[in-house]
């Protein structure tokens, strides 16, 4: 319940406890808590009694931590049954980036060396992938908007 509670930190609960409570009613307060804390464990595993007895026997082995996205998603990612594991493990990233590396340049050499046909019509004509600035008309001034000023 409190695993990420230091020490250091469970010093400072106790120390602020005894001085909040003083230490005659501290063993009264921590009997309170710990049969509140009991309380509410005892209604909400009755409350999941009778919600698993309500669904019937076919949600047998429901568990309601499964309702968690990442634990319900983990457990079907586990499950053997799509077959997910050998995708996964038969799935190389980095094989499959070389692969389209390798037929990128391959592509930009062939396209290269092919220059001079490409200029005579018989191969198919290269597109210019390179982003250059357009020159404006000397005259070409840009639209003014009365609406926006």
């Amino acid at each position: 319940m409190f695993n990420d509670i230091g020490p250091l930190e469970l010093l400072t609960l106790v120390v602020l406890a005894v001085l909040v409570f003083g230490p005659d009613k501290l063993p009264k307060v921590i009997q309170d808590v710990t049969r509140t804390i009991r309380k509410i464990r005892e209604f909400s595993d009755s409350a999941k009694r009778d919600i698993r007895e309500e669904l019937g026997p076919e949600f047998k082995d429901f568990e309601f931590e499964d309702l968690n996205p990442k634990t319900f998603i983990r457990k079907q990612l586990d499950n053997d049954e799509l077959g997910l594991k050998e995708i996964r493990n038969g799935f190389d990233l980095k094989k499959e980036m070389a692969e389209v590396t390798e037929a990128v340049q391959s592509v930009d050499e062939a396209s290269s060396g092919s220059g001079a046909a490409a200029s005579s019509g018989s191969a198919p004509a290269r597109i210019d992938m390179q982003k250059k600035p357009e020159k404006p008309v000397a005259d070409d001034h840009p639209p003014y908007d009365a609406d926006a000023t």
